[in-house]
């Protein structure tokens, strides 16, 4: 069988730049609750280098993953970086030593996450930084005046090219957009979760990437078997199978799954070869829709 690409996932613009459409999260790169150093780090740098080698252009990372761990292995295994090579960052939580994600909006703790990330990453200006707003899975609407201004002068000092929003609500994104220009929004999104399908439509009328994490979080126990049946008629997984819905949505979205396995990357790039017909659309979006499933399923 021929080895998956990420060329196959179509191409959309992120910033000034063009991504293939599947990329990398690196989160998992980190430590068990994403703290400390993971077991194998030299399988952590093989998975990085493997992921570039097959198109990969789009990793999202934090140097809050760790701290400061996934920055430095992104660094190791691929520094000094292509020119093709998009690292998006977020900034607006820390780490503290049990692990919890407390925020960290004000402006210095903006500017000091900034500079981390430059350092660990070995970079002079970050192409993307996400300002990731508070809330585990779900947007809680707050204002977004203060830290966009922060990200909006690291701008203008040439830290930071672009600038994207995380955990937001569409009048949070209409806010931050109002200050500086956002590339992208990365919001919890997926096959059951589809409260921002509107904002998915808008956001691609306007050329703007979506980013949608959880691809695969918050299935009820019904609906991940309706999913499992769906993948088995296709003969794929599950995860290959909400991959590729999402694909199949919106030409805007950008997917970062991740994973420490080459195996399970390579079946991650392989849910952009799968191409699902109405037929399949709409026996995925019986599940979906609303999050519940359909009782005539």
């Amino acid at each position: 069988m021929t080895t998956p690409t990420a060329g196959t996932s179509g191409q959309f613009a992120l910033g000034d730049r063009t991504v293939h459409r599947i990329g990398y999260g690196a989160m998992q790169l980190s430590g068990p609750h994403v703290m400390g150093p993971p077991a194998d780090r030299d399988a952590a740098v093989a998975v990085l280098r493997r992921a570039v080698e097959l198109g990969v252009d789009h990793i999202d990372t934090s140097d809050y993953y760790g701290p400061h761990v996934t920055n430095e292995i992104i660094r190791e295994a691929l520094h000094p970086y292509a020119d093709d090579l998009t690292i998006v960052t977020k900034v607006g939580a820390r780490r503290t030593p049990d692990g919890q994600w407390p925020e960290a909006l004000g402006a210095d703790e903006l500017r000091q996450a900034v500079h981390d990330n430059l350092d660990h990453l070995g970079v002079d200006a970050m192409d993307v930084v996400n300002l990731r707003m508070p809330g585990f899975a779900e947007p809680v609407q707050r204002s977004m005046a203060e830290p966009m201004e922060t990200l909006a002068a690291l701008q203008q000092e040439g830290l930071v090219r672009h600038i994207g929003v995380s955990n937001v609500t569409p009048q949070m994104y209409a806010e931050a957009a109002s200050i500086a220009p956002v590339v992208c929004v990365q919001n919890h999104y997926n096959l059951v979760n589809r409260a921002d399908d509107a904002l998915v439509d808008a956001l691609a009328r306007d050329g703007v990437a979506y980013v949608p994490f959880f691809p695969l979080g918050g299935f009820s126990p019904l609906q991940s078997a309706a999913l499992e049946s769906v993948a088995r008629t296709l003969e794929t997984t599950p995860m290959q199978v909400a991959l590729a819905w999402l694909l199949a949505r919106s030409a805007n979205l950008l997917l970062i799954p991740g994973t420490k396995s080459i195996e399970h990357l390579e079946q991650n790039l392989e849910a952009g070869m799968r191409r699902l017909g109405p037929v399949e659309m709409a026996e995925l979006d019986r599940i979906g829709g609303d999050g519940t499933l359909d009782p005539d399923l």
